[in-house]
């Protein structure tokens, strides 16, 4: 039987579970996110961690990857809906610590 998970926070906690996925989340409710700024950010990531983490980040429906066509080519991650309505369970369980 496959187990439901209705708790909020509990499905906050699987979907952020991996490498530098809460730090992704975390600065994504303060800003738009750009890959070389999130490098320099997260102290310890290197690009192949940090590019898995935001792919994976954007199949759970957080994250979404949007090309600004400039010169040169940009890409920023913003939350989503479903990312936006997680904030508060994010903001609450941050206090916890």
């Amino acid at each position: 039987m496959e187990e439901i998970e209705t708790c909020p926070a509990q499905r906050l906690l699987k979907m952020l579970s991996g490498k530098w996925k809460a730090e992704i989340f975390r600065l994504a409710v303060e800003s738009p996110l750009r890959f070389n700024s999130l490098l320099r950010q997260i102290q310890g990531s290197n690009k192949q961690s940090l590019a898995t983490a935001l792919k994976e980040l954007e199949e759970e429906g957080l994250l979404e990857k949007t090309t600004i066509k400039l010169k040169p080519l940009h890409i920023e991650y913003n939350l989503t809906e479903k990312g936006q309505a997680l904030i508060p369970v994010f903001q609450q369980l941050e206090g916890l610590s």
